[in-house]
């Protein structure tokens, strides 16, 4: 499985994950993805073969609820929440445990294939 970071996470959680060998990048690290919308972002995501991470859970509901109803797909939501993962630099290796631990109990690209997730401490 393959990850794409919303614009709210570090960049420095994918390049520990990618130090770990996964397959991962942030929004933040690339320009042309700042303020991109959701659903452009989940489009992005899904031509890439990504999973989106992210604490929007009312937004990518609806995008996830509107891909079931049209048929199309995504490779994954990722949901996360402040108070679980707080988004501080004293938190990020919080985060890179648990989401090494999804990588590695999803190893296939597809293994969230139109499915939502919530992410759990490792």
């Amino acid at each position: 499985m393959r990850l794409l970071l919303d614009e709210h996470y570090s960049p420095a959680i994918a390049t520990q994950l990618r130090r770990r060998r996964h397959d991962v990048t942030a929004a933040r690290a690339q320009p042309d993805l700042h303020g991109l919308p959701d659903a452009a972002l989940l489009a992005f995501a899904t031509g890439q073969g990504r999973a989106v991470v992210t604490e929007n859970v009312v937004e990518f509901v609806e995008l996830h609820r509107a891909a079931v109803i049209t048929g199309r797909r995504h490779f994954g939501i990722v949901f996360t929440s402040a108070r679980r993962f707080p988004r501080n630099t004293r938190n990020i290796g919080k985060m890179v445990r648990a989401l090494d631990a999804l990588l590695d109990a999803h190893r296939g690209e597809d293994a969230l294939l139109n499915q939502t997730w919530w992410l759990e401490r490792a």
